[in-house]
């Protein structure tokens, strides 16, 4: 198999797995336990959360563990408007995850005050829009990097339109993969997840800026600082801060590599009839390539991904799946595509470990798929 949807999930290092190996085997003790096993555990966490925290140039005590994007995301947004009682309005980007925008509809059916910024043809949120919501009792949440586009959002712009507004970015597709300095870029919350760069699934955290009270969206007991109860997971969280400064060590060096086969791939879809890059050459994540047709109407999104793992390539339209029915992608119909197009979507995701002849092979069978469906 030719795996090209790694903004989906990346495989896990062996060397990330071994690390994590001992802490499943030997020393598997409770971190919240006073004997030696426990402190062992415990120590490892607090090693772990000054290594996280290095990289984004936070202090570890602004480092909390969850178990993914997901969680963090969820629990920054209602924890501000429920248990903290800091923001009472929410606006969120228009191409956000679903982690976010399903969240916020949430709170809006609560009765919380919910907006959407809506985006340009390249996905960038509307300044204008950003600059009305500059409000101390509003939380924005703009996306650093897209994961079906890959644009990337200059949070720098977004502070300085809401210098007042409490500002939260899902970096889940950035970390690690681009720069992030949250001191820089002056936000005050950020979600991360480890199974991005090949990590483990199931471990994340959350960045919150030192001064701010968020208390506990999850209760039961006093981990992570009375923030987010539960055991935590040694084994899962030694292998994310592992994974995370292996890829913040190759930042460079990894991406030039997905930049020269995004790059390779473009140039050899560029003469198909009728696509559209829906990614822009700058300013995007180097491992994303996203595309679609001008004849959508006379396409299936759906055939175009199957016919491809029929080739053994792995790729994904990046559409969401609600009981049962394929729907068009938002973020594509935010950026003003039709819908026909933004269901017949194809992006490509490529990793450090991808090589020329995937890129080759899956340009070739997709300009076969396309004749193919076009009859």
């Amino acid at each position: 198999m030719i795996y090209l949807d790694n903004s989906a999930t990346t495989a896990v290092d062996e060397d990330v797995l071994e690390k994590m190996i001992p802490w499943f085997r030997t020393d598997y003790g409770n971190a919240s336990s006073i004997y030696s096993i426990g402190r062992r555990a415990r120590v490892a966490i607090e090693e772990s959360r000054s290594i996280i925290a290095s990289l984004i140039n936070a202090h570890p005590a602004e480092i909390i563990f969850t178990s993914g994007g997901t969680e963090s995301n969820n629990t920054i947004l209602k924890s501000c408007v429920y248990e903290s009682h800091l923001v009472d309005r929410l606006a969120v980007g228009a191409t956000e995850h679903h982690a976010i925008l399903y969240p916020m509809e949430q709170l809006q059916t609560d009765g919380v005050e919910c907006s959407v910024i809506p985006v340009n043809e390249y996905g960038i949120a509307d300044s204008e829009v950003l600059a009305q919501l500059n409000n101390k009792r509003t939380l924005i949440s703009i996306m650093h990097a897209n994961n079906e586009t890959g644009i990337i959002q200059s949070l720098n712009i977004v502070r300085g339109q809401c210098p007042e507004a409490l500002v939260h970015t899902d970096a889940v597709q950035s970390f690690c993969k681009i720069p992030f300095d949250v001191e820089e870029m002056g936000i005050d919350f950020a979600s991360f997840s480890a199974h991005k760069i090949h990590g483990p699934k199931g471990i994340g955290a959350m960045y919150i800026r030192k001064g701010i009270d968020l208390k506990a969206h999850q209760q039961g007991g006093g981990q992570e600082r009375n923030r987010r109860a539960g055991t935590e997971a040694t084994a899962l969280i030694v292998g994310f801060a592992y994974a995370a400064k292996k890829a913040h060590d190759e930042m460079e060096k990894r991406s030039i590599i997905m930049q020269e086969r995004i790059s390779l791939l473009r140039t050899l879809l560029n003469d198909m009839d009728g696509i559209r890059f829906n990614t822009p050459e700058s300013g995007s994540m180097p491992n994303i390539l996203n595309i679609s047709f001008a004849d959508a109407d006379s396409l299936d999104g759906d055939a175009i991904i199957q016919s491809l793992d029929i080739h053994g390539i792995a790729a994904s339209n990046g559409s969401a799946c609600v009981s049962g029915s394929t729907q068009p992608s938002h973020v594509l119909m935010a950026m003003g595509r039709s819908k026909a197009e933004a269901r017949a979507a194809v992006r490509f995701s490529v990793s450090k470990d991808t090589t020329e002849d995937d890129v080759r092979t899956a340009a070739a069978a997709l300009h076969d798929i396309m004749a193919s469906l076009r009859g």
